[in-house]
């Protein structure tokens, strides 16, 4: 079986979860995340394989939004950043990509809720 072979209604489910772990992952910014990154990463493969026209903006937001929760977990772990950490506030530019990552797809997902699709497979 060829990646070409998956059949619609798994590509569709396959979407579906990943929507639904991006709505999840949303609820809590810090442990959430790891499920938006999880999200991330299934919406650019399902919208790959399906050949959505937008998949490029899907690989693209999954790209800034796993070194962005790389970085969160980080400086969690180094006791955060700003205020009364030894760390500077500008340490916080480095968690910059999870959220520009999080406002591209939530666009894509509204721009797909608005407009109509039609499907190039």
């Amino acid at each position: 079986m060829k990646w070409n072979d998956i059949p619609d209604k798994w590509l569709r489910l396959g979407y579906i979860l990943g929507v639904v772990l991006f709505m999840v992952g949303t609820l809590d910014p810090l442990e959430g995340s790891v499920l938006v990154a999880l999200a991330s990463l299934i919406l650019a493969g399902v919208t790959h394989l399906y050949k959505d026209p937008h998949r490029k903006y899907y690989t693209i937001a999954a790209l800034l939004i796993l070194p962005g929760v790389f970085n969160l977990f980080y400086l969690s772990s180094l006791g955060g950043f700003g205020g009364d950490s030894s760390l500077s506030p500008w340490w916080g530019l480095l968690i910059l990509p999870y959220p520009a990552g999080w406002l591209l797809i939530l666009g894509l997902l509204f721009s797909r809720l608005f407009t109509r699709q039609t499907t190039s497979r």
